[in-house]
């Protein structure tokens, strides 16, 4: 009887040590769980802290220039989406649709001239650089062999105008009305001793085509549309606008309020870095100029 009391007394010992055993290793299975959702939470945290900015841009050289300024923006917390565009109209409307964040192609005329037409209320968040607008032709090697009423194709963006004959006008081919600015237009024309015939039906984004077609006797061509059919605007062009005191900065647009964003203020702080600076000068070898 003593002995079966003694066997019973042992099993009841160890049906509690193994109780205690699975008690211990409970707090260790609690731990690691803790430690998962510790990891998780951290992991999104770092994921909430990345904002995302949506920017439209024209192909070369804003997209390209957006593209090398991804990784110093991510290191700031910022990642970008660059949505490419091919004309001058569909990043506007996208911005006004809150498609886009902000978008970079345009320079500030063209923006204020949309602003007035279309009641944007866009506004200028930097200037980034500037494209000098080059003179193209497949059958004159300067502007001194143009003939008599030669043909002149330019852009159908009115914006546009006051800068090509501002440039035209600085050359010697023309003659504007005192004080037009950069608001002339075809009209402001008092001088044209060579009869040169002006066609402003082209759309800007299809002018490089017109040039490599063999059309019209010159072809002004902004340097991002030239870029982009391959041509390089130092080399190819027979005359080149100036870019020092030129107002024709391309701009990152956003709409009105949207400039005081920090991660907006970021973007157009690196884009105005050296490193991009750098960047545009080395690649575009002035082609494509930085904004002071």
């Amino acid at each position: 009887m003593k002995k079966l009391a003694g066997i019973f007394s042992a099993a009841l010992l160890s049906l509690a040590l193994v109780a205690c055993g699975q008690g211990e290793e409970q707090p260790a299975e609690e731990t690691q769980t803790a430690g998962e959702q510790t990891e998780e939470t951290v992991d999104a945290t770092e994921e909430a802290e990345v904002v995302k900015l949506v920017v439209g841009a024209s192909n070369v050289p804003h997209a390209e220039v957006l593209e090398e300024a991804a990784p110093i923006l991510l290191e700031e917390g910022i990642e970008i989406e660059v949505v490419r565009f091919q004309d001058y109209i569909l990043p506007n409307r996208a911005l006004a649709g809150e498609e886009l964040d902000a978008n970079y192609f345009q320079h500030v005329p063209y923006l204020n001239a949309q602003n007035a037409d279309h009641d944007y209320g866009f506004v200028n968040a930097g200037g980034i650089h500037i494209e000098p607008i080059g003179i193209y032709s497949q059958n004159y090697a300067s502007l001194d062999e143009l003939p008599e009423g030669a043909d002149i194709i330019m852009s159908s963006a009115v914006p546009d105008h006051g800068r090509i004959l501002a440039m035209l006008e600085g050359h010697g081919l023309i003659t504007l009305a005192e004080g037009v600015g950069i608001s002339a237009t075809l009209d402001d024309i008092v001088d044209n001793p060579r009869n040169l015939n002006f066609n402003d039906r082209v759309e800007a984004s299809l002018l490089a085509q017109a040039y490599l077609n063999g059309e019209g006797d010159a072809v002004l061509i902004n340097s991002n549309f030239a870029i982009g059919a391959g041509l390089s605007p130092g080399t190819d062009a027979i005359a080149l606008e100036n870019p020092e005191d030129n107002p024709y900065v391309n701009v990152i647009a956003v709409r009105g309020g949207d400039e005081t964003r920090p991660e907006i203020q970021k973007l157009v702080e690196v884009l105005q870095s050296e490193a991009i600076r750098d960047f545009i000068l080395e690649t575009w070898e002035g082609d494509v100029v930085p904004a002071n």
